[in-house]
């Protein structure tokens, strides 16, 4: 087994372009998840690094193993051949429906967390939370499971990205607690008649520029949903419809994060803090010190004046 893992090893080390917003997919971890998952017992990279012995792969398992291995070589990604990604703590379902959950939305999910439990604890009703693009509903559901208090709901414009949602909840035991809607950013929470209660709503829009998206490594254009990273000309088409729409559903002192763009943050906090919408903007950097995640906190100006 040892010189057959090395041997797997060693390929993909030299075979497959690394994403460095996956850190966590080493060639190490990676082998020893498509391992498992050829064993069937399918689990996240993170997973699999600690499963101290790796089970006995027979004449079958090893044909599903070198198939597995080709496919990642071939530029798939490892969630979607393994159809698990770790994500703040929570071992969750992936597949071809949702971006895959990456490095800088555990900032998001964390500030969320954090902005949460800073909630006084005599703030009386329980706090209701929107997170729109949901995608695999990995937020809501870090959310739901780090604050159980909280009222939960998500929402994205994919049909199919909602479905994996909903079963992400259901995989979690966490489907009594978040709600999954399918619509437009913001629209489809109209249904649950909160609009000026929200406390904290959070997003990771698509922020790429349409023009870049043809640019992007293989892994990501040739196998995610282009509907979760295509921004629009400049990119932030759906960001700048986020920061209009948002102020009407926040009560006054909630707290709007949202993941933005490498090099969108300076700009948009300077934009921002003349924004009489907000009391404050601020931004949480990621390891390199660049601005991935703002935090807005909403003013009492009406939202309908500005």
């Amino acid at each position: 087994m040892d010189a057959r893992l090395d041997a797997l090893i060693a390929r993909l080390r030299d075979g497959v372009a690394w994403l460095p917003d996956k850190p966590e997919e080493t060639p190490e971890g990676s082998a020893r998840a498509l391992w498992l998952a050829a064993a069937g017992q399918p689990c996240s990279v993170v997973a699999a690094q600690g499963v101290a012995v790796l089970p006995a792969l027979d004449a079958a398992g090893l044909a599903r193993l070198d198939a597995l291995l080709e496919r990642r070589l071939a530029g798939e990604p490892l969630a979607h051949l393994t159809g698990r990604q770790h994500f703040c703590g929570l071992e969750m379902l992936a597949g071809r429906q949702a971006l895959v959950p990456r490095v800088e939305t555990v900032l998001l999910a964390q500030a969320a967390i954090a902005a949460l439990q800073r909630r006084p604890a005599d703030a009386g009703e329980a706090a209701i939370v929107l997170d729109a693009c949901t995608g695999s509903g990995n937020v809501a559901l870090a959310i739901a499971q780090h604050c159980p208090a909280a009222r939960v709901a998500g929402a994205d414009l994919s049909a199919e990205a909602v479905d994996l949602a909903r079963a992400n909840a259901r995989w979690l035991g966490l489907d009594d607690r978040v709600r999954l809607l399918v619509g437009d950013l913001l629209a489809p929470f109209a249904a649950l008649d909160v609009a000026g209660r929200v406390d904290l709503l959070t997003c990771n829009p698509p922020y790429i520029s349409s023009a870049k998206v043809p640019l992007m490594a293989a892994e990501i254009a040739g196998h995610e949903p282009a509907l979760a990273f295509d921004g629009g000309p400049l990119g932030v088409s759906v960001l700048s419809r986020l920061l209009e729409e948002a102020p009407a559903w926040l009560r006054p002192g909630g707290v709007l994060l949202v993941e933005v763009g490498l090099g969108q943050g300076p700009a948009l906090l300077r934009r921002l803090a003349r924004d009489p919408a907000w009391s404050k903007a601020g931004g949480h950097a990621d390891a390199s010190g660049a601005i991935r995640v703002l935090e807005l906190e909403r003013s009492d100006a009406n939202p309908a004046t500005g």
